[in-house]
């Protein structure tokens, strides 16, 4: 029996829906790839997960979903197979354009996580220690050009700086009630931390590129702002001193989850002093307890110029510009 050729078959996504109403996004999620990342001579095979959408207008029942999924086979076949290794929001970039000029969308979106090895030494014994971090790429692809994004996720370890003063408090009271001066008491606790609860948190940091912008950055930049914003960074093999050097230098910086935002943002604005005030970013710590059942969150997202304005001032920006404000800006 002969098969009708599959062209006579009629584009049903392309016809009229019955409900004419445009929708914000529609796309595929959680496509599970191997792609490679870095530059020339550097590159490393990654897990990722990617999520790619278009806009759908009115006058069209649905996406061409099966498309979406031969531009992520092309690229990522193209990177994976390819002389060339791309930046995560580089190959974010790539996708999306492709995926805009294929469905015909007046704009399409495309985010990658990447979950990626990075090899340390331990900080006293220098014994090598493997760290798994995820790596962030997005772009959105309109007319007028796409806006990149790229983030990082770390965990680390905070202190608590409440507990810290109470128990600070207390011992100084037994300190003087033996005998012990103000001077003496003093030298004790810079001598000596003091105990509080701790916390694992783990710290996002997003870096937003307008389209006129041609600026790279590197996620290993990023990397090093979000776990010097914790108390101590962790590590996943230890020797005995090293556990001890990370325990007193957490002890030596208690953070809250509020300040370990406000570090990330400080250093996210003097480590890319160049970038123009349009650039975006979001930061955001959360903290898993340790004498609590609950969790604490703290973020804070706007736009560059925003944020440097606020720090100089100390004055409250009433707006901030959210990721999704900053990224619809491409449409």
């Amino acid at each position: 029996m002969e098969r009708t050729p599959v062209s006579r078959f009629p584009d049903v996504q392309a016809s009229v829906p019955a409900i004419q109403v445009s929708l914000s996004r529609v796309g595929v999620t959680n496509v599970e790839k191997v792609i490679r990342i870095g530059p020339p001579g550097a590159e490393q095979l990654y897990y990722a997960k990617l999520d790619c959408f278009v806009d759908l207008g009115s006058d069209q029942k649905g996406a061409h979903m099966s498309r979406f999924e031969e531009v992520v086979n092309d690229v990522i076949g193209e990177v994976v197979l390819g002389e060339r290794g791309f930046k995560a929001e580089e190959l974010a970039q790539h996708v999306a354009e492709e995926v805009r000029e294929r469905q015909g969308a007046r704009r399409a979106e495309m985010t990658i996580a990447a979950r990626y090895p990075e090899h340390k030494p331990a900080p006293v014994s220098g014994i090598a220690t493997q760290e798994i971090y995820t790596l962030f790429g997005s772009a959105v692809a309109s007319e007028r050009g796409t806006r990149r994004l790229v983030g990082v996720a770390a965990q680390g370890m905070t202190a608590c700086p409440c507990a810290q003063g109470l128990v600070a408090g207390r011992a100084r009271e037994r300190l003087v009630a033996d005998g012990f001066t103000d001077d003496e008491v003093g030298r004790i606790f810079d001598a000596v931390p003091v105990a509080t609860h701790n916390q694992r948190g783990l710290g996002t940091l997003y870096l937003g590129l307008s389209e006129e912008c041609a600026t790279d950055v590197d996620a290993a930049e990023l990397l090093a702002i979000v776990e010097n914003s914790m108390s101590s960074e962790i590590y996943e093999l230890m020797k005995r001193s090293d556990e001890g050097a990370v325990v007193e230098k957490a002890h030596r910086r208690p953070r809250f989850v509020e300040d370990c935002v406000r570090e990330a943002i400080r250093g996210t604005i003097e480590g890319f002093a160049d970038l123009r005030d349009d650039a975006f970013v979001s930061a955001r710590q959360e903290n898993l307890e340790t004498i609590h059942q609950h969790n604490v969150v703290a973020e804070r997202f706007g736009l560059l110029g925003e944020l440097r304005r606020e720090l100089s001032s100390g004055e409250h920006v009433a707006h901030h510009t959210s990721m999704r404000e900053w990224l619809d800006v491409a449409a």
